[in-house]
């Protein structure tokens, strides 16, 4: 145990922050204001990461975490910490990031997208082990910093029909004759199905088979069976179970979607995400608009059903083809094409041979869209609107300064999406435009 400590701020991990003898200090669960003391776990000249010992003056924002695996289990950061606070925590972050990284900063910034901070989670990748020395089999987060899996009996972040699963999970996988192999369990929810898909390395058994249909019958799940990389994934029981799919009733859209794509976590956040993005990017009849980073279409088809003509680009064949099949599914193929391309590798000539647009939305991983925006600077004229939603601060940050230094927009605006509360992620939106206005 050290010396007390006043924690100045929060990292981007949302740790606490302090100074002592000429170092920084990172230390998990404590918050800004708080005096405490810590121990450190891992030492280096300039820095030390540590974890709170004791708590001396506890900060007004420092609630009890809900969950009983907190402090344990990796899935949460941020329990301990009111979740307006959060959420203001957040947006600094994207706001130094934005200053320290683009030197950049927005003209205005907007209230931020919130939902529902439990039970929000729609997706999930669960990691099976069978421990002996546990009792058993484990289904779970990894904890903290390690390869175990937390002994995990619920999860508040997930939905409680869900998290009511972990320990009947737990005794059906070890009732299985492949139970050590059998690694990993996804969650994926749709509006009318659960599925889980279970990543198996061995064929199953006879038994096996009817374990897991007495399973999904009690439970009321639908079960997939992946013995290889993601696209192995098929149904096994039932197969006539309904279709996975989300819906954006705002925009009467519905995207069915196969469990092992990508789909935001949260899809009540999703919704309002969309609004806000058709809202800065206000799609017009006669339009059009490129969606980069397309994937299933969750921009792309609200900004058609504005009467816009809509380009999608994804890097993935097989997104392209489900993209395809959701814009006819939705009456949307008329104004919508989708097209492969590695948007990582771009360049002017490649957006040259894509012609003119009026208006643009990125929604890069984690990455960004350097490629992209390095690309514009070539481009006349440019899309003179451009809607970015991010998944990484640095990287929009980065990217932002290369729109407004070497391409001439302007940062109109940029809020977080708070889309997995009581975690550090920042997700956030930015709109630019050319200066001028529209072309």
């Amino acid at each position: 145990m050290t010396a007390p400590v006043l924690i100045e701020s929060l990292d981007q991990e949302g740790r606490g922050v302090a100074h002592a003898e000429g170092k920084v200090i990172f230390i998990e669960g404590a918050l800004p204001g708080e005096v405490i003391t810590y121990n450190a776990y891992r030492k280096k000249p300039s820095f030390e990461l540590a974890q709170v010992a004791q708590i001396l003056r506890p900060a007004f924002s420092r609630v009890t975490p809900e969950c009983r695996h907190f402090g344990i289990c990796g899935g949460c950061s941020m329990q301990h910490m009111d979740v307006r606070t959060q959420v203001a925590a957040k947006q600094r972050v994207l706001e130094d990031n934005l200053k320290h990284i683009g030197k950049v900063a927005p003209e205005l910034i907007l209230p931020a997208v919130c939902g529902l901070p439990w039970g929000y989670r729609y997706r999930a990748r669960l990691s099976v082990r069978y421990v002996a020395k546990k009792g058993g089999v484990l289904v779970g987060f990894h904890e903290k910093r390690s390869s175990f899996i937390a002994d995990m009996q619920t999860c508040r972040i997930m939905p409680p029909r869900i998290s009511a699963l972990l320990m009947p999970l737990r005794k059906l996988v070890e009732n299985l004759s492949i139970r050590e192999r059998l690694p990993q369990i996804e969650v994926s929810l749709g509006e009318d199905v659960d599925v889980l898909v279970l990543r198996i390395l061995e064929p199953l058994s006879a038994q096996d088979e009817a374990l897991l249909k007495v399973f999904a019958d009690q439970h009321h799940v639908q079960l997939f069976l992946q013995p290889g990389g993601p696209q192995t994934a098929c149904p096994f029981y039932p197969k006539d179970a309904p279709e996975l799919s989300y819906t954006l009733p705002e925009f009467d859209v519905t995207i069915p979607f196969h469990p092992t794509e990508f789909t935001q976590v949260n899809p009540a956040v999703n919704r309002i995400l969309v609004r806000r993005a058709l809202n800065l990017l206000d799609p017009r009849v006669g339009e059009r608009i490129a969606d980069l980073f397309c994937g299933l279409g969750n921009f792309t088809l609200p900004i058609a059903r504005r009467g816009a003509q809509v380009a999608g680009y994804e890097g993935s064949a097989a997104l392209v083809s489900r993209a395809r099949q959701n814009s006819q599914r939705n009456g949307l193929a008329d104004s919508t094409r989708f097209m492969e391309a590695n948007l990582f590798e771009i360049d002017e000539s490649w957006v040259r041979e894509q012609g003119d647009f009026d208006k643009m939305l990125i929604d890069p991983p984690r990455e960004g869209a350097i490629a992209v925006v390095t690309a514009l600077e070539e481009q006349q004229p440019k899309p003179w609107r451009i809607v970015y939603v991010s998944c990484n601060p640095a990287t929009l940050a980065r990217d932002a300064g290369v729109l407004v230094h070497r391409n001439g927009y302007a940062l109109k605006a940029a809020g977080v999406i708070n889309m997995f509360p009581h975690t550090a992620h920042v997700e956030s939106i930015a709109l630019f435009e050319k200066a001028g206005g529209q072309a």
